[in-house]
């Protein structure tokens, strides 16, 4: 496959960043501040893997849509009326038309706004007025069920929604298998089924200048913890924190010093399997490419990065808590605490993330170089942004 992207960066710089750490470089600038790279990037990064594009609770009730641009690629996701969530391409199958502009509850079907064609919610095309000239309907030749909406292979898991656009990825369960089987001893058997979304202290949106591969690397590492975020530094301090790497698209850090609960004062329930002599370990994983997670034993937050452009970035993060009593309004208090430390945590990362922004627009940094200590995890996710570009067989 050609590549723009190749075109932009040389070979000899991705076998830069694919050497040991103790001699890589970083991915270059041009893979930050270029409108041309990111544009291909939704094609050869993304395309051949499982990227988040929403969540499936934003999906209220059923017969409800909503619209998503995933990197210039418009998106439907609807739920239907048995409750099953499915995504779409965006367009009419008649001229092309965006067909869903606001997200909504749909009445009936869903209405085309340019010639009024119509399509059910599990995207069969349903009417085609005057097709066939005034008042006629239908047209000798034409099958409504070739000209449904185009689906997009999809997966939920742990409320978001997963889309392969290529669909020759292996099957999600397959992809996610690594994590969940590293996180049975903290969730036990009934594992994220027991997670609860509620609308206090639950959701937290956040626009940041940066490229959305800075914050994948900011979150794979501690490094950066007693200078960015002073007051959770005091508490779980950069000693206290692991390097975390495994399967081939998940890399993070561990802390053995989780006290959110006693700092902000909160008391949630807990996952019943979560091993008592762990109470205290928290893991904060980055699943590439797209998605953030934390996983606590009173809580759990997904964030989805939303790449908009090279140079800007919505984070999404939505916080679950631990069965039904969790949601209860008894605990709305620890509920609206817990969303508020994350959100001065996140918020203290902008100014990195930023900073690095604006810093890639400089000659003088040729991808920077990798502690060979502790910027493992970042080190790994660069790998993986590497060998895409690059196009190699096993990352497909």
């Amino acid at each position: 496959m050609t590549d723009l992207t190749q075109s932009l960066i040389p070979a000899r710089q991705l076998d830069d960043v694919l050497a040991p750490i103790e001699e890589a470089t970083g991915m270059p600038n041009e893979a930050y501040v270029s409108e041309a790279f990111f544009a291909a990037e939704r094609d050869r990064l993304m395309a051949s893997t499982w990227a988040c594009v929403g969540f499936a609770s934003d999906l209220v009730k059923k017969g409800y849509v909503k619209p998503v641009d995933f990197m210039g690629l418009p998106l439907v996701m609807m739920r239907n009326k048995d409750g099953e969530t499915q995504v779409f391409h965006n367009v009419c199958s008649h001229r092309g038309m965006q067909l869903v502009a606001e997200e909504g509850e749909v009445q009936g079907v869903i209405r085309c706004p340019y010639h009024s064609w119509t399509y059910d919610l599990n995207g069969n095309l349903r009417g085609t007025p005057h097709i066939g000239g005034v008042g006629q309907h239908k047209v000798d030749g034409f099958k409504c069920e070739k000209h449904g909406l185009k689906p997009i292979r999809c997966a939920m898991w742990m409320d978001m929604v997963f889309v392969n656009l290529d669909g020759q990825a292996p099957e999600f369960a397959e992809h996610v298998a690594p994590l969940e089987n590293r996180w049975r001893d903290f969730v036990g058997p009934e594992g994220f089924e027991l997670l609860r979304r509620v609308n206090m202290g639950g959701n937290l949106e956040i626009t940041v200048d940066c490229n959305w591969k800075l914050a994948v690397e900011n979150y794979c590492e501690s490094y950066h913890l007693p200078w960015v975020h002073p007051s959770l530094n005091t508490y779980s301090r950069l000693e206290d924190h692991y390097n975390i790497q495994f399967g081939e698209h998940f890399s993070g850090q561990g802390s053995l010093a989780y006290r959110l609960s006693d700092v902000a004062g909160t008391r949630l329930p807990k996952f019943p399997s979560w091993p008592k002599d762990k109470l205290e370990h928290a893991e904060y994983v980055s699943f590439f490419p797209n998605v953030l997670l934390g996983i606590q034993a009173d809580h759990a937050f997904a964030m989805m990065l939303e790449p908009v452009s090279a140079g800007q970035t919505v984070e999404h993060l939505r916080v679950y808590y631990v069965g039904d009593e969790a949601t209860r309004d008894a605990y709305a208090a620890c509920r609206t605490s817990t969303l508020e430390s994350w959100r001065v945590v996140f918020g203290e990362d902008i100014g990195a993330v930023e900073g690095m922004q604006r810093g890639r627009q400089s000659p003088g940094f040729l991808g920077g170089v990798f502690s060979p200590v502790l910027d493992h995890p970042t080190h790994f996710f660069h790998q993986w942004v590497a060998r895409r570009v690059r196009g190699d067989a096993e990352a497909a």
